[in-house]
């Protein structure tokens, strides 16, 4: 049994992009390390991330109940029905329901201690036959509710989580024969992290990552010398981090070293691959990661597709790893992140980690692909409309005081007004989301979607200039 409650024959082929019928019960919450997510602007909207599924109601035979912590703006829900050719009718097959609960828990922890919103799901589905949970990602709350509501899971069991920690990671790809960045893993404590970091010698630029972390903020970068690690010069990711709280997520989640790569130029790709409750699988995308913070590790955005000189290199890799957890049982979503090394032949990727849950590439593929109504061409490695590819650029990190205390109903106004607005003849434009960030911190994220890299990118930047100038 993959999850608690197995998938039916008709669901072996499963894909949230592409479903033709059926319920989507979506559980977006962000069941991660909460000491880390507190340091994300906003990260409260980021449980809007997965609205893109709204247009999975293009759809006639499709329905989607949409849990939320705090009830989503009635404009954020217009605006993303405004995709479909019949957004009354679609609006029928929608049932949003909010736990009214702003506290700082995980929207699946609240949900457990809410018996009331679970009878509501329940209402919800009441003579559907054919339904199934899609969260971001899968910790023992997400299996418990799936238990409850007798839903199975889109995602790997909890079972399988290690796989998807960074030292999970390395073995995956050591198995799958995919190239690793020299290191060590299982590390328990910080006396073990210092024993590998000596036998990491010559090299005196080191990367501590924590085994279960987000969007890069369980790393610490060590230029190592003949003292202890503490004593050595470390940049920690996390601004508020240093080496008395890192050693104790140390020993609680375990730690994996590797050399620092320093190698110009380096590029930081990913590739989103999923595997079907059938045991199916395939590589969607990949992806040029744009990154930022102290270290430069910090997930920003992303651009669609990763650059024609490793892109096959990416897939061929990201399948290998897709075919060993595909035999252990994994379902649903997933993403490897790369680096790209320049090489006297070419470039070479080696395996940064493994993330098995919904990434931050996997909303700017859901909106372009259903937006668009393109299909992925693993050949190209491109979106295709017709003969047509599709590009994009995307960000989760459009911030702008200007925009503090304006309503997401405005901001998407504007876009339309200013002609940046997704336009269904030429199937190019924007894609808007985190909306629900705009009152009070100015953020919001937006997929830029053109014909072309360039197109894609010039009209990334002219939205950027627009939010930022819209005083």
């Amino acid at each position: 049994m993959i999850t608690n409650i197995p998938f039916g024959e008709r669901q072996s082929r499963l894909s949230i992009f592409e479903p033709d019928e059926g319920t989507l019960v979506v559980i977006p919450s962000l069941s991660l390390p909460q000491d880390e997510l507190r340091r994300i602007t906003a990260v409260r909207s980021y449980e809007e991330r997965l609205l893109f599924l709204l247009l999975t109601l293009k759809q006639p035979d499709m329905e989607v109940v949409y849990l939320s912590s705090t009830p989503v703006d009635g404009a954020i829900v217009d605006y993303y029905l405004s995709f479909l050719d019949d957004p009354d009718e679609g609006r029928a097959r929608l049932q949003m329901i909010s736990l009214d609960d702003p506290h700082t828990q995980s929207l699946s922890e609240s949900l457990l201690r809410r018996p009331d919103v679970i009878a509501r799901i329940r209402t919800a589905l009441d003579g559907t036959t054919d339904a199934w949970m899609v969260p971001f990602v899968v910790s023992e709350y997400e299996e418990r509710i799936a238990d409850l509501l007798a839903l199975p899971i889109y995602g790997p069991a909890t079972s399988l989580a290690h796989l998807g920690s960074k030292s999970g990671g390395r073995m995956i790809g050591e198995e799958a024969g995919v190239p690793v960045v020299r290191g060590f893993s299982g590390l328990r404590s910080l006396t073990e992290v210092e024993h590998a970091a000596r036998a990491m010698a010559p090299s005196n630029k080191l990367m501590v990552k924590l085994n279960n972390s987000y969007s890069g903020l369980g790393n610490a970068i060590v230029i190592k010398d003949d003292r202890p690690l503490t004593a050595c010069h470390t940049s920690f990711s996390a601004s508020d981090e240093d080496w008395t709280t890192f050693a104790e997520k140390i020993a609680e989640r375990g730690a994996v070293i590797e050399e620092f790569l320093d190698d110009r130029p380096l590029y930081s790709p990913s590739a989103l691959a999923r595997i079907t409750p059938g045991g199916s699988y395939d590589v969607v995308a990949t992806h040029e990661q744009v990154l930022g913070g102290p270290n430069g590790d910090v997930y920003q955005g992303c651009t669609f597709p990763a650059r024609p000189e490793y892109r096959a290199e990416l897939g061929e890799c990201a399948e290998r790893i897709a075919r060993v957890l595909a035999s252990r049982g994994v379902v649903g979503l997933f993403g490897v992140d790369f680096f790209a090394v320049k090489t006297d032949a070419g470039y070479r990727a080696l395996l940064c980690e493994i993330n098995l849950r919904i990434g931050g590439t996997t909303h700017p593929f859901g909106a372009a692909l259903l937006a668009t109504g393109a299909t992925y061409d693993p050949d190209s490695g491109t979106l295709m409309c017709g003969r047509q590819s599709k590009y994009y650029m995307a960000t989760d990190n459009c911030t702008a005081p200007c925009l503090r205390g304006r309503t997401p109903g405005e901001v998407v106004e504007l876009i339309q007004d200013e002609g940046l607005g997704f336009d269904e003849g030429t199937r190019t434009g924007n894609v808007l989301h985190l909306l629900g960030a705009i009152p009070g911190f100015g953020k919001l994220g937006f997929t830029s979607i053109g014909n072309s890299t360039e197109e894609a990118a010039e009209l990334h930047h002219r939205t950027l200039r627009t939010l930022c100038q819209s005083a």
